[in-house]
C-alpha cells in the first residue's frame, strides 16, 4: 500500500480500524457513550534479523503513516473537537528488538499530537516483541493533562495474522470521553488549569 510521503522504508502490508462504543458496565445507560478507536498498520521491519545502530531514518519515514493513522482516528471520532484521550502502541515481530518498536514513540506520538493541536500531555504508549496473533492493552489518558483519573484507560490493540516475524505493528489510539462509570474523583477535566500535561 501506498500512502502519500511514505517512503521505500515503510511498507504497508495492512492496515485496521477499529471503535469500540461502550453504553455501560453495568450501571445505569450512559446518553453519551464513550467511543475507544485504534488504527493500526502492519509494516515490514527493515531491520529483522540484524542490529542496526542508527535508527533515525525509519523513525523519520515512519511520520506520514502516523498521521495518516490518526486522521483516520479523528475523522472516525468527528473532529478534533471530539478527543479526549489517547495512547499508542507497537508489536515487533520475533525477529525483531523492543527498539524497532520504540521508533513509533516519535513517529506515532508526534504525529498524532500535530494532528490534534499539540496537546500537552504525553503520549502514553506500550510496546513488546511477540509472536504473530499477540494482543496488547494499550494505556490512554487526558490529551491535555495525564493527571485527569476519569480518562485512566485502556484498550486492546492486535491482529490475528500479525506481526509475522519480520513485521511490526504500530497502532494509535484515541477516545472521546473517559471510563463510562468514572466516580472516583481525583483531577477532572473542568479544574485543568496548567496545561503543562501534568496539572
Amino acid at each position: 500500500m501506498t500512502v502519500a510521503g511514505i517512503d521505500d522504508l515503510v511498507r504497508v502490508r495492512k492496515r485496521q480500524l477499529v471503535v469500540e462504543t461502550v453504553f455501560h458496565e453495568f450501571g445505569p445507560t450512559s446518553e453519551q457513550p464513550v467511543r475507544i478507536a485504534t488504527a493500526s498498520a502492519v509494516v515490514a521491519n527493515p531491520f529483522a534479523g540484524r542490529y542496526q545502530e542508527d535508527l533515525s531514518e525509519f523513525m523519520g519515514a515512519l511520520r506520514p503513516l502516523g498521521a495518516s493513522l490518526a486522521g483516520d482516528l479523528i475523522e472516525l471520532l468527528g473532529g478534533v473537537e471530539h478527543v479526549e484521550a489517547y495512547g499508542k502502541a507497537s508489536i515487533v515481530g520475533v525477529n525483531g528488538e523492543l527498539e524497532h518498536g520504540a521508533v513509533w514513540h516519535e513517529a506515532g506520538g508526534w504525529a498524532m499530537r500535530e494532528s490534534l493541536g499539540a496537546p500537552k500531555a504525553m503520549v502514553p504508549s506500550a510496546k513488546a516483541v511477540a509472536a504473530t496473533g499477540y494482543r496488547l492493552m494499550v494505556p490512554l489518558h487526558y490529551i491535555h493533562a495525564a493527571y485527569v483519573r476519569s480518562h485512566y484507560n485502556v484498550v486492546e490493540v492486535g491482529i490475528q495474522d500479525a506481526p509475522r516475524p519480520n513485521e511490526i505493528l504500530f497502532a494509535l489510539a484515541m477516545s472521546d470521553g473517559g471510563r463510562i462509570h468514572s466516580r472516583l474523583g481525583g483531577l477532572s477535566i473542568a479544574d485543568v488549569s496548567v496545561h503543562d500535561g501534568q496539572r
